[in-house]
C-alpha cells in the first residue's frame, strides 16, 4: 500500500473513532431552567411564531407598494411602406403614465396598513398564548415531578411499616396478614409512579415542542413554586383586558380597514387620469411632438355600488368581531380569576388544615400500632390518607401556577415583541 493510501486509511479510522465516541456520549440535559428561561426560549425558537412574524413582516411591505403609482408605459412604433417592411421610415415614441384620482392610492395604502396591523396583533396573540402554554406546562410538570418524589419517599415509609409488622409478627403480637398487607401496598405505589412518569413524559414532550426541541430531550427544572399573589377585584382586570387583548385590536383594525375600503369604493366613481407624450420622426419631414391627456370612464356603476356594499358588510363584520372579542375576553378573565381564587383557597386549605391533620393522624396511628392499641388496617389507612393529602397539595400548587398563567393571558398582559 502506498503512503497516500495509508494516510487516507488512518484519517478514516480517526473520523470513525470520533463519531463512535460522540454516539456513546449521552445527550446533556438542559439543567436548572426557570420558567422565565423556558418562556424566553419558546419565544425565540418557536417555528410557529417565526412563521407568523415573517408573515407580518411581509405584509408590512404592502403599504409602500399600494401607495406607489402604476408603472409608466413606454412604446416604440416603426412604420414604412409595405414593400420596405420591416424598415422604419417613420418612428414614434410614446410615454404614458396613469395617475389615480387623488386619495385612491392613500386609501389603498391604509387598507394594506390595517391588514398588516391585523397580522401583527394575531402574532402578539400567538406570543401570549405561547407564554401561557409554557407556564402552564412548567407548573404542571413541576407538580408531577414533586408527586413522583413523594410517592417514591412513601415506599420507604411502607418499608419501615413492613419491618415493624415483621418484628411484631416474630414476637407473636400480630398475625402474618399485617406483613402481607404492607407488602401488597408497595406494588400499588409502584403502579402509581408509572402513571405519573407517563404523564411526566407527555408534559416534557409538550414543553420541548413549544421550545422547538426534540420531544425526548430531558428538562431539568428549578421547581420554583408559583407566586402567592392575591387575586384582587375582577373588574379592573376586565377593564385591562378590553384595552390590552390583541384579539380585540385585530378586530378593530378590520373595522378601520373596512372604512378605508368604503371610502376607496366611493372614489371609484371618479375617473383616473392618464397623461402622455408622443414624439414622431419621419423621413423627409420635421419631427413632431404631441401631448395627451385621457380619462377612464367609470360607467359600470353596478360594480362600484357592489364594492361599497361589500365594504359596509366588512365594517359590520368588524364591529361584530370586536363585540365578540370583548365578550370572550370578559369571560376569559372572569373564569380565570374565579379558578385562580379557588386554587388559592384550596392550597391554603391543604397546607393549613388537611396535611397537618393527616400527619398527626398517621403519627398517632403509628404510635398506637407499635403499642398494640391500633390494628394495621388503621395504620395503613392513615398512611394512604397522608399520601393523598400531600399529593393533593402539590397538585393544588401546580393548579395555582397554571391558573395564574391563564389569568395573565386573559388580561392581555405579557411580553410584547416591538415592531
Amino acid at each position: 500500500m502506498t503512503m497516500k493510501g495509508l494516510l487516507v486509511l488512518l484519517l478514516s479510522a480517526l473520523a470513525f473513532a470520533r463519531v463512535a465516541a460522540s454516539a456513546d456520549q449521552p445527550v446533556q440535559p438542559l439543567s436548572g431552567l426557570t420558567v422565565e428561561q423556558l418562556v424566553a426560549t419558546a419565544l425565540r425558537d418557536s417555528p410557529r411564531l417565526a412563521a407568523m412574524r415573517a408573515e407580518w413582516e411581509a405584509m408590512s411591505q404592502m403599504p409602500a407598494q399600494e401607495r406607489a403609482l402604476p408603472n409608466p408605459m413606454l412604446t416604440y412604433k416603426g412604420s414604412d411602406m409595405a414593400g420596405n417592411f420591416p424598415g422604419a421610415a417613420e418612428k414614434q415614441y410614446d410615454a404614458e403614465q396613469t395617475i389615480p384620482w387623488p386619495g385612491k392610492l392613500g386609501l389603498k395604502g391604509r387598507m394594506a396598513e390595517k391588514d398588516a396591523d391585523r397580522a401583527w396583533f394575531e402574532y402578539q396573540a400567538m406570543r401570549r398564548e405561547t407564554v401561557m402554554m409554557v407556564k402552564e406546562g412548567y407548573y404542571d410538570l413541576c407538580a408531577v415531578r414533586k408527586s413522583i418524589a413523594i410517592v417514591q419517599t412513601e415506599q420507604n415509609v411502607l418499608g419501615q411499616m413492613e419491618q415493624v409488622a415483621e418484628t411484631k409478627y416474630s414476637t407473636g403480637e400480630v398475625s402474618q396478614q399485617d406483613v402481607t398487607k404492607a407488602q401488597a401496598e408497595i406494588p400499588m405505589l409502584q403502579g402509581r409512579i408509572l402513571e405519573l412518569m407517563a404523564r411526566e413524559t407527555t408534559l416534557t414532550a409538550r414543553l420541548n415542542t413549544l421550545m422547538n426541541l426534540p420531544a425526548s430531550a430531558h428538562l431539568e427544572l428549578t421547581m420554583e413554586p408559583p407566586l402567592r399573589s392575591v387575586a384582587g377585584a375582577v373588574e379592573p382586570l376586565i377593564t385591562a383586558a378590553q384595552t390590552n387583548r390583541p384579539e380585540i385590536k385585530a378586530s378593530e383594525a378590520m373595522v378601520q380597514r373596512g372604512e378605508a375600503q368604503k371610502s376607496l369604493m366611493r372614489r371609484e366613481y371618479l375617473p383616473d387620469i392618464t397623461v402622455g407624450v408622443e414624439y414622431t420622426q419621419s423621413a423627409g419631414a420635421e419631427d413632431m411632438a404631441m401631448f395627451m391627456v385621457g380619462l377612464d370612464l367609470p360607467l359600470w356603476v353596478t360594480k362600484n355600488s357592489a364594492g361599497v356594499r361589500e365594504a359596509e358588510r366588512r365594517i359590520d363584520a368588524g364591529y361584530a368581531g370586536v363585540e365578540a372579542a370583548q365578550s370572550e375576553a370578559q369571560f376569559d378573565v372572569q373564569d380565570a380569576w374565579f379558578r385562580l381564587r379557588t386554587a388559592q383557597q384550596t392550597l391554603d386549605l391543604y397546607e393549613k388544615d388537611l396535611v397537618p391533620q393527616a400527619d398527626l393522624r398517621f403519627k398517632a396511628s403509628e404510635a398506637g400500632y407499635r403499642a398494640g392499641k391500633v390494628d394495621f388496617m388503621d395504620l395503613l389507612e392513615s398512611e394512604r390518607f397522608l399520601l393523598n393529602a400531600r399529593l393533593m397539595q402539590v397538585m393544588a400548587e401546580g393548579e395555582m401556577g397554571m391558573r395564574s398563567a391563564r389569568l395573565e393571558w386573559a388580561t392581555g398582559a405579557g411580553t410584547d415583541d416591538g415592531r
